[in-house]
């Protein structure tokens, strides 16, 4: 199973490693970058499920750093993670490309529930691609379109999520607590049973054999 991948731009050194080490805890895996330089040789160098900047940092500024980075065609969502708590930093904070605004101090729980959600909601560093499955099936990922020969076919909410992670996680065997985590927020109660109707309509759709079933262990995506 591939974690997903944060980048955490953050000068504190003991803060980057409370931070760091929480989250691989939880399931992430963290590279940790102390400057602006570092932040932008990461960015070139890898790809990133989320980014978390902090914005006074050595040879540059989060919000610039961003800023710069979409110009330049990257979609990654981005959290800022700051001190800075006026109204206008966060004002430039969303208007430099941010997803989310967290204000230091905080806890780390918080920071946990943000990273959870804002990955839920944007699983695909191209928002606007469309994806072919085959047998005249697309996936419009932005629209939340399916289309079986030419004709739109309805999901529920949570049978995009799910589509959407199975085609993200391609030939992936992804465990039911994976899933569970993915389509259920933290306030709501994951069930068994409405994951096995889920997995039904797709089935529907997309052909019986392209979802695998591996009892006690999960499912995958073919």
């Amino acid at each position: 199973m591939i974690k997903p991948r944060l980048l955490l731009l953050e000068d504190d050194p003991n803060l980057s490693e409370s931070v760091s080490e929480y989250l691989e805890d939880h399931g992430f895996d963290v590279v940790c970058v102390y400057d602006a330089a570092e932040a932008e040789d990461a960015l070139f160098e890898h790809k990133f499920d989320l980014l978390l900047l902090d914005v006074n940092v050595p040879g540059g500024d989060g919000f610039s750093l961003l800023k710069d980075s979409r110009s330049g065609g990257n979609a990654t969502p981005a959290i800022f993670i700051t001190s800075l708590n006026a109204m206008n930093d966060v004002e430039k904070g969303f208007e430099s490309g941010g997803d989310d605004y967290l204000r230091k101090p905080f806890e780390l729980k918080e920071l946990l529930l943000r990273v959870r959600t804002i990955l839920k909601r944007n699983f695909f560093h191209n928002p606007t691609e469309t994806v072919e499955l085959g047998d005249a099936i697309t996936y419009d990922i932005q629209n939340q379109i399916l289309l079986i020969g030419g004709h739109e076919q309805s999901l529920q909410l949570k049978e995009h999520k799910l589509l959407k992670l199975f085609i993200q996680h391609r030939n992936e065997l992804l465990s039911h607590e994976t899933i569970m985590e993915h389509l259920w927020d933290y306030d709501e109660t994951p069930s068994d049973g409405s994951l096995r109707t889920y997995i039904k309509t797709l089935r529907k759709y997309l052909g019986k054999d392209r979802i695998v079933s591996h009892k006690r262990l999960g499912y995958q995506f073919r």
